[in-house]
C-alpha cells in the first residue's frame, strides 16, 4: 500500500496569540467602558426566558457594523444601517421571540419609538441608539416591551462578566448555548512601549445560516482607540474571513447585524490602519469573530458534529469558496457525517457541481488528515478506524483541486433528524 502524506493545510499567520493576544474573561464587557445587561421583558410567552438585551458604552463611542444583504431585511436593520453610517454610536438595544420583518411601517415606527425610549433613558442623542431583532418574521412587535423593559434593562446595567453573559442568554432563538468569547493583548506603540487593550463579544445563530456581508446578531466591542475607518477595516476583514464562512442550512437571514463598539478607554496613540497596533487589533477581532463562527456552527440546528472544510489548490479565491460552500452545504455530505460515513464520493460530487473548472485526475481528498482520495482514485482505508475517528465532535474534511494555490475554509455541521423537527415546529 502506498504511503500517501495528509494534505496541508495553510497556515494562519495572523491568529491573536501571534501579537500576544491571550482568551480572557468578561465577553462583551471584557472592554473598558462598555456595559451591559439581559432581561425578561415580555417579547417571548415564556417569562423564564431572557429576551431583551442592552448593550452600552459610557460614551458615545466609534461603530462600525455590517448588515444582511438579503433584500427582505428586517426594519431594525433599515434603521440601524442608516445611523451605523455615521461612523458613532452610544448603545444597540436587541430583543428576540419576533424578528420585526415584514412588518412594513408600523415595524419601522416601532424600532424607531424603541431606540428613542432608549435614547431618553441614557440621556443621549436617539441617532446614536441602534436596534436589532431576532425571531419569526412577518409578525408585528408588541411595543409595550420596550415601554416597561427599557427602564428596568437601563438600570439593570453593569460591566460585569455576568452582564455580559444575560445579555448572550437574552438574544438566543433555537441556539442552545450563549455563544461569548473575549481576547486580552498588548497594542504596540510608537515610543516602543504598548497599551492593554480587549476585544470581546457574543453572538447567536443556529439556523437560517448563510450570512452574507453580516453574520447573525452580533455585538463586539473593544477598547482600543480606533478609528471610524479602522474599525469598518478591521470589522469587515474579520466579517469576510469569519461569519461569511459559516454554513448551516445555507439561509442568510432576514436580519444580520453584526456592530463593534471601540471606546478609546484602553488609551494610547490612536490607531488607524497605518499605526503599529492596527495589525494586533485586527488579530484580536478576527481572533474574536473566528471563534464566535465556530461556535455557531457547532451549535447548527440539531447538529451533532463541527464540520470544517478546507479547499486547496484552487485556481482562484472565488473557486475556492464556491467548492467550500458546496460542500458545506451539501445535504447528502452533511447526512454521511451524521452517520459517520466516510463517503469521500460525496464531497467529489459536491466539488465537481459547482461549476468550478478543475481536473478530476488531480483531486486529492483527506477525512480528519486521513487520505482518502489521491489523484482522483480511491485510496484504501481502514473502515473501522474511520467509523472511530468519526465519533469526534469536529470532524475536518480537506480537498485539493490541484488547479492553483488559493485556499477557503469553512464552517459547518451535520444534518439529523433534529433539524428536521426544530425547522417543522419552529412557529407552533
Amino acid at each position: 500500500m502506498a504511503n500517501y502524506k495528509p494534505l496541508a493545510i495553510p497556515k494562519q499567520d495572523d491568529a491573536p496569540q501571534s501579537f500576544g493576544f491571550a482568551p480572557c474573561k468578561g465577553g462583551v464587557c471584557a472592554a473598558v467602558g462598555m456595559r451591559a445587561a439581559g432581561i425578561s421583558a415580555g417579547f417571548r410567552r415564556n417569562p423564564e426566558r431572557k429576551d431583551m438585551a442592552l448593550v452600552v458604552a459610557d460614551k458615545t463611542s466609534v461603530c462600525a457594523a455590517t448588515f444582511t444583504q438579503n433584500r427582505f431585511c428586517a426594519a431594525p436593520v433599515q434603521v440601524s444601517r442608516a445611523r451605523a453610517a455615521s461612523g458613532h454610536a452610544r448603545a444597540v438595544v436587541l430583543n428576540s421571540g419576533n424578528a420585526n420583518a415584514a412588518t412594513g411601517e408600523p415595524g419601522l415606527r416601532c424600532a424607531e419609538k424603541a431606540c428613542a425610549l432608549v435614547a431618553h433613558a441614557l440621556n443621549c442623542d436617539e441617532q446614536d441608539v441602534l436596534v436589532a431583532s431576532t425571531g419569526v418574521i412577518g409578525v408585528q412587535l408588541p411595543f409595550e416591551p420596550y415601554v416597561t423593559g427599557v427602564p428596568a434593562i437601563v438600570d439593570a446595567l453593569a460591566a460585569t462578566p455576568e452582564a455580559a453573559h444575560d445579555a448572550a442568554c437574552a438574544v438566543m432563538t433555537t441556539d442552545t448555548h450563549p455563544k461569548e468569547a473575549a481576547f486580552a493583548g498588548p497594542a504596540p506603540q510608537a515610543d516602543g512601549g504598548s497599551v492593554a487593550v480587549h476585544v470581546g463579544g457574543f453572538v447567536k445563530g443556529s439556523g437560517m445560516i448563510q450570512p452574507n456581508m453580516a453574520t447573525m446578531l452580533c455585538v463586539l466591542s473593544t477598547d482600543a482607540p480606533l478609528t471610524p475607518e479602522a474599525a469598518h477595516a478591521a470589522l469587515l476583514s474579520a466579517v469576510r474571513q469569519t461569519f461569511n464562512k459559516v454554513t448551516v442550512d445555507s439561509d442568510t437571514s432576514t436580519n444580520d447585524t453584526c456592530i463593534l463598539f471601540a471606546t478609546g478607554a484602553a488609551g494610547g496613540e490612536a490607531i488607524d490602519e497605518a499605526s503599529l497596533a492596527f495589525p494586533a487589533v485586527a488579530a484580536a477581532i478576527k481572533g474574536v469573530c473566528t471563534n464566535l463562527a465556530r461556535q455557531i456552527a457547532a451549535d447548527g440546528e440539531g447538529s451533532t458534529k463541527l464540520v470544517t472544510v478546507d479547499v486547496l489548490g484552487a485556481a482562484t479565491q472565488e473557486d475556492a469558496d464556491k467548492v467550500a460552500f458546496a460542500i458545506a452545504n451539501s445535504p447528502l455530505v452533511k447526512t454521511a457525517i451524521f452517520g459517520h460515513d466516510a463517503n469521500w464520493g460525496r464531497v467529489a460530487a459536491a466539488a465537481g457541481k459547482c461549476g468550478v473548472p478543475f481536473s478530476q485526475e488531480n483531486v486529492d481528498i483527506d477525512f480528519m488528515d486521513v487520505p482518502v482520495l489521491r489523484a482522483g482514485l480511491a485510496v484504501p482505508m481502514d473502515e473501522d478506524d474511520m467509523l472511530r475517528r468519526f465519533e469526534r465532535p469536529e470532524i475536518d474534511i480537506a480537498i485539493s483541486l490541484g488547479a492553483g494555490e488559493a485556499h477557503s475554509r469553512v464552517w459547518t455541521c451535520d444534518l439529523t433528524h433534529d433539524y428536521v423537527k426544530i425547522n417543522g415546529e419552529y412557529r407552533t
